[in-house]
């Protein structure tokens, strides 16, 4: 059962807020929120998440294959086969949602664009981006407000998340075509790319540095992501769930 505080001047008016003084409701009032990701962009968010999760852990067990389990006779064993149905699986899975999220580019809203575009001829956008540096360097005491991207963020989902998952998937491809043959569709569409890098054994050697480019951005992402939601002035990875961006001040700067 809640027991009221006695220290606390309880607002008649307050019962759907229990304890709420006239200072948390003001602090209430204060906070707006506004519907910045739609759900396609959210849905993509996290199926991509997951993809890129199954990907970068097959693909270093691929590229350094576990050493055979002694659990029976080798032909009664397809560990690797599995990891390798995984590896194409969740392949599939990201080329077709990336797809999707380039569709929902054109038919959502505003904000669904801000990770294919960047406004470079913008000379105000790219004062943020140097103020964003310096706030993730730790030398401004305050951040700025944002309803979609930050510029740096924007930045880096545009050359990791946008370029990135368009390299993967056209030199992954390149390498499931061979496993298809000459004349496949993987082939015929990707296939060029081989003999364009200096073979098989380099464009491996290529898609892998690419694996670890991205867990290095996802490492990066997560980070920020929580430092902002604790620092700056408004949500950040809740907005990823429900959509809407709330802010922790009415201030319009």
């Amino acid at each position: 059962m809640h027991q009221a505080r006695p220290d606390l001047d309880i607002l008649p008016a307050a019962r759907l807020t229990g304890d709420a003084t006239a200072a948390d409701l003001e602090s209430i009032r204060r906070r707006t929120s506004v519907y910045v990701y739609e759900a396609p962009v959210r849905l993509w968010h996290w199926i991509n998440a997951a993809a890129i999760t199954v990907l970068c852990v097959t693909g270093y067990l691929i590229a350094n294959p576990p050493p055979t389990m002694m659990i029976g006779e080798a032909t009664h064993q397809f560990t690797f086969g599995y990891i390798r149905f995984a590896h194409f699986a969740a392949a599939f899975i990201m080329t077709i949602g990336f797809l999707g999220r380039l569709y929902w580019a054109f038919v959502g809203n505003h904000h669904a664009r801000q990770l294919f575009v960047l406004p470079v001829w913008n000379m105000h956008w790219w004062k943020e981006v140097v103020f964003e540096l310096r706030w993730y360097l730790f030398l401004e005491r305050e951040p700025k407000k944002y309803v979609g991207h930050n510029p740096l963020a924007q930045i880096a989902m545009f050359f990791f998340m946008t370029l990135g998952i368009t390299f993967m998937i056209f030199t992954g491809f390149a390498l499931y075509s061979e496993g298809l043959g000459l004349g496949s569709w993987a082939d015929r569409m990707f296939g060029w790319i081989i003999p364009l890098v200096g073979g098989s054994q380099a464009l491996h050697s290529i898609h892998q540095l690419g694996m670890w480019a991205i867990l290095v951005f996802v490492m990066i992402h997560v980070y920020a992501a929580i430092r902002e939601d604790i620092m700056s002035r408004q949500s950040m990875v809740s907005t990823m769930i429900s959509g809407h961006r709330t802010f922790k001040d009415d201030r319009p700067d």
